[in-house]
């Protein structure tokens, strides 16, 4: 027993620094890198050869990355490296874009031919596609190893709005599409004036009750922020009051049933007084009206002469 705790002491005191007392002993977690610095002292580990080499590397491609790093080089040292392994990104599916070009999709994504897919941000394409005008929802996905999805839910134009000399196209809320640069959207109703985009959905919707004239309309513009008059395809000016119109449709509704009020030549019907129906004709008319009305007040005098 004795020998045993004799050679234990003689052991210890080979692998340990103790103090004069024999009390100070290293921490567990110290005494491998005791062990392991007494060993590479003493000659007993063996260093591979190259090893110096291979650190030497090791610190200077550490140092190179850091410094890479430090520059914003990082992401084209990953993106070449990536794109030399085989994750250049070479098709691109697309979907759900009636609108929006895929070209304009591509130039956005910034895709060049040497694009990786590994260092692609999904969420920062994602951000750019859903700021294209026509994108309303974008969802983009890695389809390893060379391709990547584009699915987009894009915008409903509901009508044409024109501010001013402007034209452009609007959601049904009245939110702005994009301008208006072509006639493909010509068959959309036309919505004229200061915050007509605001109102258009719901007073087509309320115009929905009259069908045969709304089919009429080519224009429905806003007049100060308060009313609409509806410009018919003869050319005719339905002037609406700004409260109840269901009041002023009927009226118009008999006068075309028992008259047909819209296929005189008139100018303008004028519905906005609850007791009265105005009706302006056109110049032409009003010309023809005048010259009938002379004539039969000459008849008229011509007549009483005679008498």
């Amino acid at each position: 027993m004795i020998g045993r705790r004799a050679s234990a002491a003689r052991g210890r005191s080979a692998d340990y620094p103790v103090s004069g007392d024999d009390r100070m002993i290293l921490p567990r977690p110290l005494r491998r890198v005791f062990r392991f610095c007494v060993s590479l002292a003493t000659g007993r580990i063996n260093i591979p050869r190259h090893t110096g080499t291979v650190s030497v590397f090791a610190f200077f491609g550490a140092v190179g990355l850091y410094g890479m790093s430090l520059g914003g080089h990082a992401q084209d040292f990953a993106q070449a490296t990536t794109s030399a392994a085989g994750f250049a990104i070479e098709s691109v599916r697309v979907s759900g874009n009636n609108e929006t070009s895929e070209i304009d999709i591509l130039q956005l994504l910034g895709l060049d031919g040497t694009t990786s897919l590994l260092s692609l941000d999904v969420d920062a394409a994602r951000r750019k596609l859903s700021g294209l005008p026509w994108v309303e929802y974008a969802e983009v996905r890695k389809v390893y190893p060379k391709t990547i999805e584009v699915m987009l839910k894009e915008r409903s134009a509901f009508g044409i709005w024109q501010h001013g000399s402007e034209l452009s196209l609007i959601e049904k809320d009245g939110s702005i599409i994009a301008p208006l640069r072509d006639n493909k959207f010509a068959s959309l109703p036309l919505f004229v004036g200061r915050d007509a985009e605001k109102y258009a959905a719901t007073f087509e919707a309320e115009l929905s009750k009259w069908p045969d004239i709304k089919n009429r309309v080519r224009a429905y513009v806003r007049v100060a922020g308060r009313r609409w008059d509806l410009h018919l395809d003869n050319g005719v000016v339905l002037k609406l009051p700004e409260f109840d119109i269901e009041r002023a449709m009927a009226v118009l509704a008999k006068y075309e049933a028992e008259q047909g009020v819209l296929q005189r030549d008139i100018a303008a019907i004028d519905l906005r007084l609850a007791d009265r129906t105005t009706i302006r004709l056109t110049p032409g008319a009003a010309d023809r009206r005048a010259q009938a009305l002379a004539a039969r007040t000459k008849a008229l005098a011509k007549a009483g002469g005679q008498t």
